[in-house]
């Protein structure tokens, strides 16, 4: 009889170990229903990047089972890491290139946000105003003196970004058509790095997204039209774009899952709350 009561106590005790290995974390507090670990890799424009940040903050305490690493490194990168499958999300603020789609034909892309790229100068340099003409002339060498256009008798020291930005990419398009930027420029690696460039120099002339505008620093009227939201949303101030997220392919469900919260309600409040315009 105890050789027989041991045996059970015995077998209990191993159904019951088998039965707890089977459990995994609870979503509703009472059914044991098994939660896939999801991971994903965000990579790309410095613009994106605070957006993508915090979406990734708030997404993951909704969301326990994910884990979202974001990084910048320009629009260029976001693209090229997405085609050659080395993340999960591109961010970018530009448009895809067509040389991208040639190389990377399986891109989708969705678009998040809208933005303006503003001219800035220190807040105590007096221009507040520049015309195309200036901004072309300024960035391509010919003019090197702020009293030129309207400043101080100083030199003008020019900053850039790399051509991997997308910042970059939409300021040479449209508010240099496409001109020469001098060798002189100083080349930064980011909008947060152009900021504090400019803030520091009283000569200092660079361009930086809107969503990144403070009082650190002074955003100049282009064309005659201050550099706001309100004026990108109405088409008057013209150097403007669409940020966005890239996937190679259509987004599995896991990925998918995050772009829509990008573009839900919430995660436009996100957009708009990081100084970017909403799009739904």
């Amino acid at each position: 009889m105890k050789k027989y009561i041991s045996v059970l106590i015995g077998a209990v005790f191993i159904a019951l170990i088998v039965g707890l290995s089977g459990c995994t974390e609870s979503t509703n507090g009472s059914d044991n229903v098994e939660v896939q670990k999801v991971s994903l890799k965000i990579s790309g424009s410095t613009t994106v990047l605070p957006i993508a940040e915090e979406a990734a903050k708030q997404f993951m305490i909704a969301n326990k089972n994910y884990m979202i690493e974001v990084t910048g490194g320009g629009s260029g990168l976001g693209v090229k890491e997405s085609g050659e499958n080395l993340n999960d999300i591109g961010m970018a603020s530009r448009d895809v290139k067509s040389s991208e789609f040639e190389i990377y034909p399986s891109l989708q892309v969705f678009g998040i946000a809208k933005d303006g790229v503003a001219i800035i100068v220190q807040p105590e340099n007096p221009v507040s105003s520049l015309t195309q003409e200036q901004v072309i002339a300024i960035y391509s060498g010919e003019i090197t003196n702020w009293n030129e256009v309207g400043g101080n008798d100083a030199p003008i020291n020019v900053y850039t970004r790399d051509e991997e930005s997308g910042t970059r990419e939409v300021f040479f398009e449209k508010a240099l058509n496409k001109g020469n930027i001098t060798k002189k420029a100083v080349v930064v690696a980011s909008n947060g790095a152009m900021k504090s460039s400019v803030k520091a120099d009283v000569n200092g002339i660079g361009y930086l997204s809107i969503g990144y505008l403070d009082s650190s620093v002074k955003g100049c009227e282009y064309e005659g039209v201050i550099p706001t939201e309100a004026n990108v949303i109405s088409g008057t101030y013209k150097v403007s774009r669409t940020l966005n997220v890239i996937t190679n392919g259509e987004p599995s469900q896991e990925v998918k899952a995050f772009i829509d919260f990008l573009l839900s309600s919430e995660g436009q409040k996100i957009v708009a709350e990081e100084g970017y315009i909403q799009v739904n």
